[in-house]
């Protein structure tokens, strides 16, 4: 059974920093790409970033902001988010796709299989 687990939300102030994990438990492979989405009150789900052997994406909104990278043998996602800001505010949910490329379409919530509950971030101003 597939099991996506993460952690390290919270409340931070504009221009803070917050440190997200993700471990995944129960998939054919530790190599499929993975990625996280977020969801702010009253908007819809958006996708923030990917990550496979050969590449790390990122929404224009986060670029240059948000660093993803697995650690851990390749067992453990982390997102890095620097330079918060308030409309950074959301439940982000860490995803695992079946494939191990994030692709072109990566943004697509229908390429991911496997999602956790979400992590609340919640940047203050």
């Amino acid at each position: 059974q597939v099991q996506v687990v993460e952690s390290g939300g919270g409340l931070v102030q504009a221009g803070g920093s917050l440190r997200l994990s993700c471990t995944a438990s129960g998939l054919d492979s530790n190599y499929y790409a993975m990625g996280w989405f977020r969801q702010a009150p009253g908007k819809e789900r958006e996708a923030v970033s990917c990550i496979d052997d050969l590449q790390a994406a990122y929404a224009a909104s986060v670029k240059g902001r948000f660093t993803l990278f697995r650690d851990n043998g390749k067992t453990t996602l982390v997102l890095q988010m620097n330079s918060l800001k308030p409309e950074d505010t959301a439940m982000y949910y860490c995803a695992a796709q079946d494939d191990y490329f994030c692709g072109d379409l990566w943004s697509l919530e229908d390429d991911y299989k496997n999602w956790g509950q979400g992590t609340q971030v919640t940047v203050s101003s």
